[in-house]
């Protein structure tokens, strides 16, 4: 009895172990973790990949080469490089003293001068240019002034310096004011001059802009001092006589 007992006990583990064996080797056991762990990856990424390809040529390819090429960039582009084209002529025409291409200076070739005493203030001359040419010209700086034979150029006022170049359309005139002699008496070395030579500056300060001119001055001459100062050249006759 107990014998046979043991005997079935065997055969029953027999048989578990049968099954067991049989199980690992059909799989069923690793499949169902594999599948549960391996069946998301492997869909998510067929899917990913399989769309991505899809979306990305459609979206970048065809937005990047209709929309963004033809429509988007290419429209963008052309139009930044319309509106590029047209600040730079405007910039251009607007602003001659700017383009190195376009500078012409104004001097007694292109102009007009004319230097004459004012009653006021006192002691002062307002030198006038005006552009006898066909095109615009430009004015730098200051006027470099010589009265006979001087030896010395009279120095600027820099609080009349301007913000920009004055430039100048055919007709259109400028100023330079000359403080000739200090209205205290404080001045030195006074003279009388009776000519008076008009200099006139490129682009870079104390440069050749062209040549000078020689207005006409009153017959008795024009009184000046150690306090000869001028102006930088200005749009407005009040801001000439101004300083």
């Amino acid at each position: 009895m107990r014998t046979s007992r043991l005997q079935l006990l065997a055969a029953a583990g027999v048989a578990v172990a049968s099954l067991a064996l049989t199980a690992c080797q059909d799989g069923t056991g690793t499949r169902d973790e594999g599948a549960s762990a391996s069946q998301p990856v492997a869909s998510a990424p067929s899917g990913a990949s399989s769309q991505a390809p899809e979306e990305s040529p459609s979206d970048g390819g065809g937005n990047g080469s209709t929309a963004n090429g033809s429509g988007g960039s290419g429209g963008d582009a052309s139009g930044s490089g319309d509106s590029g084209s047209k600040g730079s002529s405007a910039g251009t025409s607007d602003g001659s003293e700017d383009a190195p291409a376009t500078f012409n200076p104004c001097n007694g070739a292109n102009t007009g001068v004319t230097a004459a005493p004012v009653s006021r203030p006192v002691n002062h001359m307002l030198i006038t240019v005006k552009n006898t040419g066909a095109k615009n010209c430009d004015l730098t700086y200051y006027p470099v002034l010589r009265f006979d034979e001087m030896q010395w150029v009279p120095q600027p006022i820099e609080d009349s310096k301007p913000q920009a170049v004055v430039t100048l359309g055919p007709g259109e005139s400028a100023y330079a004011g000359v403080v000739l002699s200090a209205a205290d008496g404080s001045g030195s070395g006074g003279a009388t001059g009776k000519k008076l030579t008009v200099g006139f500056q490129a682009r870079t300060p104390n440069s050749d802009g062209g040549p000078a001119a020689i207005p006409s001055l009153p017959a008795k001459g024009v009184y000046y001092d150690s306090s000869l100062t001028v102006t930088y050249w200005q749009s407005s006759m009040d801001d000439a006589l101004a300083y």
